[in-house]
Parts: C-alpha cells; sequence; structure tokens
C-alpha cells in the first residue's frame, strides 16, 4: 500500500511542477477592464457630433410564411409582396391556400400544380398577384 501511495505522491508532484516551471503565455490574456466608479466617465469612441450609422446587413428573405403553409412537395419561395408562393420550377406559376395560380396571358387556377385549370378573372386570384399582373 504505501508503494501505490508514493508513486501517486510522485505523479501528483511531477504534474503540478510542470505547471510551476511554464511561464503564464500573453495569448490567452483579456485587455484590462477600465475602472467603472461613480467619477469615471465612458470615453466615447466616436468624435462628438459624428452620427454613426450602424452597417445593416441585408435581411434575407423568408423561405416560408407565418400564416400560409407552403405547397406540398414543391421548391417555392415566398414572396411577402405578392403575398403567395412563387413556384421555383414553374414560370409564373403561384400557391397560396391549397390553390395554385397560373398567369399565362390571363388567370388560371387549379388545386394541382399540373392541372385541370381553370380560368378566373383578377377577383379570383389574391390581392397581390391581381396587382403585379393586369390584364
Amino acid at each position: 500500500m504505501t508503494a501505490i501511495a508514493r508513486i501517486t505522491l510522485l505523479s501528483l508532484v511531477l504534474g503540478l511542477s510542470a505547471c510551476a516551471v511554464q511561464p503564464p503565455s500573453d495569448e490567452g490574456r483579456l485587455p484590462p477592464i477600465p475602472p467603472s466608479g461613480p467619477g469615471s466617465k465612458p470615453t466615447p469612441t466616436t468624435a462628438p457630433g459624428k452620427p454613426v450609422t450602424p452597417n445593416k446587413p441585408a435581411k434575407p428573405q423568408p423561405r416560408t410564411s407565418a400564416s400560409f403553409a407552403p405547397p406540398p412537395g414543391g421548391n417555392s419561395h415566398w414572396d411577402a409582396k405578392l403575398g403567395v408562393y412563387v413556384l421555383d420550377d414553374q414560370t409564373d406559376t403561384f400557391y397560396r391556400q391549397r390553390t395554385y395560380y397560373r398567369w399565362n396571358n390571363g388567370w388560371s387556377r387549379s388545386i394541382s400544380p399540373n392541372g385541370p385549370w381553370e380560368e378566373t378573372d383578377v377577383h379570383g386570384v389574391p390581392p397581390g398577384l391581381g396587382k403585379q399582373y393586369s390584364q
């Protein structure tokens, strides 16, 4: 039992002595924190009188709507201006609330993206589509 205790103690001493021999590196150090108290004032980072305009990254357009479900099984993206999903693989074909809309020199609608298509007028399509495409 004493041999195990000696080996353990020796391993512990050698392991900790490695920490004492190595000087601390400056790489991991953080810059000092400036004092904050009742008498200290924060230093301004910009010149007074100059307005600061932050660089705002462009907002990515949402792929889906919060109010309407996307079309089943189709590649599409939500167009907030039109208020419909735009089908990526079919030209001038849109979707909203279980109905597909297609513009082909006039409006038609269907419950399937492959038809059969029934003709309709501007009153039979969502308002954003009616404004975008005029007959």
